[in-house]
């Protein structure tokens, strides 16, 4: 399966299950971010996105003792000890989804995506003209803003209160 297959297959998906249209990019070379799913035991009225990142593994290349060497009982070598090259594989890192809360789509208005911008543009990680549209720009400058915490190019929800774009909830004492 090739990452050129991946929205065919996620619209197939979506098809067949009857969720929004998932949004697929990838966020790194290493992960690939999915959109309009949900982990279990989420509130319905959220959105979520989930980055999934592969496992690491390393090949390791290793001598295996087939033979010990034979040594005589003044000290000296008789036969040299005989050794088999093996290769092995080891995880390194294991595989990780991250689920994370991202702003509904529904929400993502005209005006919506200009304050975002506006807000972005602030703090220098937007620097074009406010459109008011979800482009590849306003992307970038979202992945930008978050990558200190989270390195995506949707908006999360944590990110848009810090940018004073959605409402903190109220604790109630």
């Amino acid at each position: 399966m090739t990452k050129r297959n991946l929205p065919l297959i996620a619209v197939a998906l979506c098809t067949l299950v009857g969720c929004d249209m998932p949004n697929i990019g990838t966020s790194s070379p290493r992960s690939l971010q999915i959109i309009g799913f949900a982990p279990d035991g989420s509130a319905a009225d959220t959105c979520w996105g989930k980055t999934i990142s592969p496992a690491i593994i390393e090949t390791v290349r290793c001598e295996v003792l087939l033979q010990p060497a034979q040594v005589s009982t003044d000290g000296r070598i008789q036969q040299p000890a005989v050794y088999k090259k093996e290769d092995l594989q080891e995880i390194v890192q294991q595989r990780a989804e991250t689920w994370y809360e991202t702003v509904c789509p529904n929400l993502m208005t005209n005006d919506f995506v200009a304050n975002l911008q506006r807000a972005l543009s602030i703090r220098r990680t937007y620097r074009s003209k406010m459109t008011g549209l979800m482009d590849d720009k306003t992307r970038r400058a979202i992945r930008k803003f978050q990558q200190g915490g989270f390195e995506s190019g949707n908006l999360t929800v944590a990110s848009a209160r810090v940018l004073g774009l959605v409402a903190v909830p109220r604790t109630v004492d």
